[in-house]
């Protein structure tokens, strides 16, 4: 951390230097005095972010640059798709738990219904197809940009039509994930 807070001092005053800016023109657009950016470039003082965020504005640069952020990573995620049987899931989150993204591609060669229950909550977003959907006693079809959201503890099935495959967005969520709000009333 000492380091990393070392080395704002001489990147403030390259990205200054850069910019053939002075430390009195820099004052005068960021309200900070003369001294205290001298400080600051020179280390004799921490930096905070109410000295840094009217400096990156001053500078139009952003904040990460300023301080030296490490570059983001990559946000892309790698798909990598499963087969079951003839459906083809991709998973598009990465982090373990909680919330969960899928793609899937269900084909036409589904059996009969075998509803099934388990906790958690499921949304569905059809992209391509029409999707069968059997939840409790409904028994509906979903056609393209339609959605339907549920409780997972609801009997359930959900597949193609049979006409032709089926492609949709599944969000998934561990009953555990959702907000329960308990009150008491209060005595009185």
């Amino acid at each position: 951390m000492q380091d990393v807070l070392a080395a704002v001092g001489p990147r403030l005053r390259t990205i200054r230097q850069q910019r053939n800016c002075t430390l009195a023109a820099l004052s005068e657009k960021t309200g900070i005095s003369v001294s205290v950016l001298s400080r600051l470039e020179s280390g004799q003082r921490k930096p905070s972010l109410e000295l840094l965020l009217p400096i990156a504005h001053a500078h139009q640069v952003p904040l990460d640059e300023l301080v030296g952020a490490p570059p983001v990573g990559d946000p892309r995620v790698r798909l990598k798709p499963v087969r079951h049987g003839d459906m083809t899931v991709v998973p598009l989150t990465q982090q373990p738990g909680g919330l969960q993204a899928f793609k899937m591609i269900i084909g036409t060669d589904r059996s009969e219904p075998e509803p099934r229950t388990h906790e958690g909550y499921e949304w569905l977003y059809v992209l391509g197809g029409k999707l069968r959907l059997v939840l409790a006693e409904h028994d509906i079809v979903l056609k393209v940009g339609e959605a339907a959201e549920f409780d997972t503890r609801l009997p359930h099935w959900f597949g193609s039509t049979g006409e032709a495959p089926v492609e949709l967005l599944s969000l998934f969520g561990p009953q555990g994930e959702r907000m329960h709000t308990r009150a008491k009333p209060r005595d009185r």
